[in-house]
């Protein structure tokens, strides 16, 4: 690890001059960076892939709405630095939510996720070998315009939706899935003052600078994630699909929310992860299901819609049928629910 200085702050405002402090950006390369939970920027930091010259530490803003659950007939309002195990937990969003408790219980470790704050986890690097491995100089995330050894390298993980010739690293996480699939809004503070935005438009595809990863500006931090009310999002819940069932990232897994009337799809949200670069909201696959029975033939049909865009590389051209199987499966859970 590399030497850098260290500063705790208490405020959201004082954070935010820390940030900007030394030009600092959203990429992997800014010599700030934030510190909530630090279950990925230390363990990066120690494998001298991130090597800020100045760390900021954030969890005394916890006393703020920053940490605060509050769940109301508008809706759930998530700071940014609660901790996962304390929303997974929590009995508001185990019964209104189930798909956002389950897709942070499936997450990490017990340990992990009473450490990692929900801003964090959003905003969590890749976890492609290529980019955590410093031996490998090609790398586009960690060293722009040297290229992606994933390519032509060994690829089963990766992503086979938003990818391009410069990175098909895939996006690690799974609470993301659950946000973008319940059109969640996040709260972002900054040295221009406050803004909201979709969750959606949070995180860039790799495009040609697959270091920026994020629409984040200089010094801005997350504060809260605000998810609508609707009551049929009872019916939703998260599956995940990987190789063991403990402390493992995604190979497919979908996040599904159905509004179903006398089995006839009235309205339906899907996220794919494990599949995708970014957070992968399958707006084509709803489309499909929209209006029809939800039968065999009709989950096949969105199934197959979900990945149509899907490119596929040597080692991971299984995943596609995986993907598909993983969304059908869901829709069916998702139905038989009771609420």
């Amino acid at each position: 690890m590399r030497p850098f200085s260290f500063e705790t702050v208490s405020s959201t405002s004082s954070a935010v001059q820390a940030g900007t402090r030394g030009g600092g950006d959203s990429s992997l390369h800014s010599p700030v960076h934030f510190l909530a939970g630090g279950t990925t920027l230390i363990d990066l930091m120690k494998l001298d892939v991130m090597r800020p010259e100045h760390v900021v530490d954030i969890n005394a803003l916890a006393g703020t709405e920053a940490g605060r659950i509050e769940a109301g007939d508008r809706g759930l309002r998530l700071g940014a630095l609660v901790r996962m195990a304390d929303a997974a937990e929590h009995a508001e969003i185990n019964r209104n939510f189930p798909m956002i408790a389950q897709s942070l219980k499936l997450a990490a470790s017990q340990q992990v996720r009473n450490m990692a704050s929900l801003g964090g986890n959003v905003l969590q690097r890749t976890r492609c070998p290529y980019f955590r491995d410093v031996s490998y100089e090609q790398c586009n995330k960690r060293n722009p315009g040297s290229g992606c050894a994933a390519l032509d390298g060994f690829n089963r993980s990766h992503a086979i939706l938003g990818t391009s010739d410069q990175c098909i690293a895939s996006y690690p996480g799974d609470f993301a899935q659950a946000l973008i699939a319940m059109d969640a809004t996040v709260d972002i503070a900054g040295a221009r003052g406050t803004r909201n935005m979709p969750f959606a438009s949070l995180h860039r595809r790799p495009s040609d600078a697959p270091d920026i990863e994020s629409t984040l500006r200089p010094g801005e931090i997350l504060t809260s994630f605000f998810v609508p009310a609707a009551g049929w999002k009872r019916r939703s819940l998260f599956l995940k699909v990987r190789d063991r069932e403990s402390y493992e990232f995604a190979l497919a897994s979908a996040a599904v929310a159905l509004d179903l009337n006398n089995g006839r799809v009235r309205d339906v949200r899907i996220a794919l992860g494990g599949v995708a670069t970014v957070p992968w909201r399958a707006t084509p696959a709803e489309a499909a299901l929209k209006g029809k029975i939800l039968d065999d033939a009709s989950k096949r049909a969105a199934a197959d819609a979900a990945f149509v865009e899907a490119q596929t590389y040597e080692h991971n051209t299984f995943k596609v049928e995986l993907g598909k199987q993983t969304l059908m499966r869901a829709l069916e859970q998702a139905a038989a629910m009771e609420i």
